[in-house]
């Protein structure tokens, strides 16, 4: 187990670490409990648990991403990845992009998103990146604000193609 951080959220400390294989269900849990990932995520038997296997395997492996769970006790209470990613533009610069951010319910404003973006920034400027950017659905308006306190600025308009 790699432990990356120690937050401490008053009443709880949350031990941030490198996901591992065994992570995976409570991880994908936290996906499938999310009102868009409700409709997209979850394990409905072992070919959907493969799937996710198979994917954790591809981001586990690749130095350039970082797979992230929260854990309290033997509880996963959020997750995030962290991909770096090489591009030309900005003189060659290197970027972090944060993506798949949840939070269990029970742990919400309590201080552990802000904590866990601290973290993440923190990680993507010990790494050189020149920015930390991320996506968000439109329909999520409280994420928007939050994103915003913490400094984000909404500078593009982001698009998707469905494949």
């Amino acid at each position: 187990m790699e432990i990356l951080e120690t937050l401490d959220l008053g009443q709880d400390r949350v031990i941030l670490q490198r996901a591992e294989a065994s992570d995976v269900p409570g991880i994908v849990g936290l996906l499938a409990a999310d009102q868009l990932g409700a409709t997209r995520d979850g394990v409905g038997g072992a070919e959907d648990l493969a799937a996710y296997q198979a994917a954790f395997e591809a981001i586990d492996r690749d130095p350039a991403h970082l797979l992230v769970v929260a854990h309290s006790g033997p509880d996963i209470v959020a997750t995030m990845q962290l991909s770096f990613l090489p591009g030309l533009a900005r003189r060659g610069a290197l970027r972090a992009q944060i993506e798949a951010v949840r939070v269990h319910r029970a742990y919400r404003s309590r201080g552990l998103g802000a904590a866990l973006f601290t973290w993440a920034i923190d990680e993507s400027r010990r790494r050189h990146c020149a920015l930390v950017q991320l996506t968000t659905d439109k329909s999520r308006t409280s994420a928007h604000r939050f994103y915003e306190r913490l400094g984000f600025a909404a500078t593009h308009e982001g698009m998707k193609l469905v494949l």
